[in-house]
């Protein structure tokens, strides 16, 4: 948030009445704490001036207690986790507790729901948050009794005093305190050794109102008098309108249309209306041949951007050739990722409303606060005329970065003067949204006879620089991406290019144990000096039975590890192979470490549900396309894992309450795949290189 918006919180007699008087104590960032700035930054009343507002908490004299993030609830239970840390801090139930998530217009600017960072980041500064009230809570009682704020207790929102027995509420105390508190770093927090709240299985505080469909999702919502939009698409990407006759759908009562440019939009007072009159819009367009996927890697290699090689990540340690030429063994190979897709449960959706020149969005995006900028820039309005509110969403798994839905459904509500619900079908979710970027991964290593890396070469092409470098012990190493054209539109996906580099790394692993007659486990031991790895591949061989597995017929075991963004992970698999060589995963043990863990239970979803979509693309997920057209654009076409394809889950999580917490939405992902990979080595002796691997072993 810019400064000027930090001055206009700050200042009590506009903030304060807007949330009805009370306690507010807001967390900032300070100004020469930013990483863009290296000076001493611009001050406030004789305080640093807070360049970043990132949370903040009320206490209202009803004994409410309300937090604000510009986080949001996409499925992946930060609601509960950061509910917990403010709870934790006020020495209260959860329930008591109230957290408003991503609304542009009540919570503090935020940058998005991504890269695993909630836990991380935003929970320690709701700590703070929350901790500071309590402490400021406890001293303004301890002034009221005469006595030292150590000899007082903190419990239900109330602050006791057992010699007395007296007490006092919260919201009693908060009227007293006649100033909004800013704070920055504080000794305040309870350290995670001594957590009530936080470190326990509370349940989703909002369980009930989704078991009984009482929630409501972006999809869900209406308004009164509102319209449903559609929108047509080109039959090709790139492919540009030359002409259309409107005239027929113009021509069906209660129908909106809206053409501006290449888009053209219709609101109509039901889905079933609004899909005919789509239909009635008569378009032609001209369209450019394009490749297909059976070009893709070729194409890959080939579209190098030139002015960017390696742009993004970039590691030279040693002197890899030379150490390669002089090592015992040495091993090149190949691995390819395909695109895949999001399939989140709830499409694309949003609600518009224009009153006049100010504009309210509901919308499910991980990205409010840009989705606000960007409906202000297409409509050239100021920012604060534009709403964003993200209910809970239905799932994004890195998907919904953006808000292109959101603009659609705007232009049509702005043309039609009324609210505007649009819903993307299905087939517009596979076609439009953008995918996991696929990849080239070339990789060289050398060994020596005592079965240590002495030099490793790695070049990603396109699918990105996460989880690049390699956690092994390597003195020698030549590590890049490389920026490359993409035939289709990517971005974001659960975990990033993790996915792939770990895919291609843990396999390159395993061929490399294979080689030198090693065992992969001891092989990964030998070149690891990280500990937490270590420690979640014995605990994961461990309970594997790593150590005492027999061979059978159609049957293999494989494992793999790997650490990013502050989480350490190995997985064992368990494979059978059916006729034609059907891939069933049997069997699943994932030991994670993710320092802290706030919610054990929840941290287990968390880690079985990166499991089971992990599968989708290691085994059969991959989009088809040619000529500028999604070929498998729905459910039917595409497969995601089914109940059928769940194995039996295992899962080892290792509590480190000396580390602070990570991030575990993402990572615990990575191990499934390459994983599989070495179980099919494993059963068959054959080497399959390339995800998805069902296609690729038949």
């Amino acid at each position: 948030m810019v400064e000027a918006g930090v001055r206009e919180m700050l200042d009590r007699r506009t903030f304060l009445k807007s949330l009805g008087g009370g306690l507010v104590v807001i967390s900032a960032r300070i100004a020469s704490e930013a990483q863009e700035t290296g000076g001493r930054g611009a001050h406030w009343g004789g305080e640093p001036l807070p360049k970043d507002v990132a949370a903040w908490l009320h206490i209202g004299p009803d004994n409410v207690v309300t937090a604000f993030t510009g986080k949001v609830e996409v499925g992946q239970n930060a609601r509960t986790s950061l509910t917990q840390a403010v709870a934790d801090e006020l020495r209260c139930e959860p329930g008591l507790v109230h957290l408003v998530m991503g609304d542009t217009d009540r919570c503090p600017f935020d940058m998005g729901t991504f890269g695993s960072r909630t836990t991380p980041t935003m929970a320690p500064i709701l700590r703070r948050m929350a901790s500071t009230a309590r402490e400021m809570l406890l001293r303004r009682a301890a002034e009221k009794w005469n006595t030292r704020p150590d000899a007082l207790e903190v419990a239900d929102l109330c602050v006791k005093n057992p010699a007395s027995g007296k007490m006092l509420r919260f919201g009693q105390l908060a009227t007293d305190i006649d100033w909004v508190k800013v704070i920055g770093l504080d000794g305040f927090a309870t350290p995670p050794q001594k957590w009530t709240v936080a470190g326990t299985s509370i349940p989703k505080l909002d369980a009930r109102e989704i078991v009984t469909g009482r929630l409501q999702y972006p999809s869900d919502h209406t308004l009164p008098g509102m319209l449903y939009g559609r929108v047509l698409r080109p039959p090709s990407f790139g492919a540009k309108l030359i002409s259309a006759d409107l005239s027929a759908a113009a021509q069906m009562p209660g129908v909106t249309l809206v053409h501006e440019g290449d888009f053209i939009g219709v609101a109509a007072p039901d889905r079933y209306t609004a899909e005919r009159a789509l239909g009635n819009v008569k378009a032609q367009w001209q369209q450019s041949p394009q490749i297909s996927n059976a070009e893709l890697f070729s194409f890959i290699k080939s579209h190098v951007e030139p002015s960017h090689p390696g742009r993004g990540a970039s590691i030279e340690e040693g002197a890899v050739q030379a150490s390669l030429s002089s090592a015992y063994k040495t091993l090149q190979c190949t691995y390819t990722v395909a695109y895949i897709a999001h399939v989140p449960l709830e499409p694309r959706a949003a609600l518009a409303h224009w009153e006049e020149d100010r504009l309210t969005v509901w919308t499910g995006t991980q990205r409010p606060f840009a989705v606000r900028t960007l409906l202000a820039e297409t409509f050239h309005i100021p920012e604060q005329n534009v709403r964003v509110i993200v209910p809970n969403t239905g799932s994004a798994y890195g998907g919904k970065h953006d808000g292109d839905w959101a603009v659609e459904a705007a232009r049509l509500a702005k043309a039609a003067k009324r609210p505007v619900k649009l819903v993307w079908t299905r087939e517009e979710e596979f076609t439009w949204a953008y995918f996991r970027p696929a990849g080239v991964i070339e990789v060289t290593s050398g060994v020596d006879r005592d079965g240590r890396l002495v030099a490793w070469q790695f070049d990603n092409y396109l699918s990105g620089p996460s989880a690049l470098d390699t956690p092994y012990a390597v003195p020698n190493k030549s590590v890049h991406y490389h920026e490359t054209q993409s035939p289709l539109r990517v971005g974001s996906y659960r975990g990033l290019a993790a996915t792939a580099n770990h895919f291609a790394r843990e396999s390159h692993m395993d061929e490399l144990a294979a080689a030198l007659g090693m065992d992969p486990l001891a092989f990964r031991l030998k070149n690891l000096q990280n500990d937490r790895i270590r420690d979640v591949l014995h605990a994961a061989a461990e309970r594997f039975g790593w150590s005492s597995r027999k061979r059978a017929a159609n049957r293999g075991y494989g494992l793999a590890c790997g650490t990013e963004k502050g989480g350490y992970v190995a997985c064992c698999v368990e494979i059978s192979l059916g006729a034609n060589h059907e891939i069933r995963v049997e069997r699943v043990v994932e030991a994670w470490d993710s320092g802290a863990v706030v919610n054990p239970e929840h941290l287990k979803n968390q880690i079985e549900g990166a499991i089971v979509m992990g599968l989708g693309g290691a085994l059969f997920e991959q989009i088809e396309f040619a000529n500028g057209r999604i070929l498998n654009n729905r459910l039917s076409e595409y497969r995601v894992p089914r109940f059928h394809d769940v194995p039996a889950i295992e899962t080892i999580v290792i509590d480190r309450k000396d580390v602070p917490s990570a991030g575990a939405g993402e990572i615990p992902i990575v191990g499934i795949a390459p994983a599989v990979a070495n179980a099919i080595y494993n059963a068959t002796g054959k080497r399959v290189r390339s995800m998805p691997l069902q296609p690729a072993l038949v």
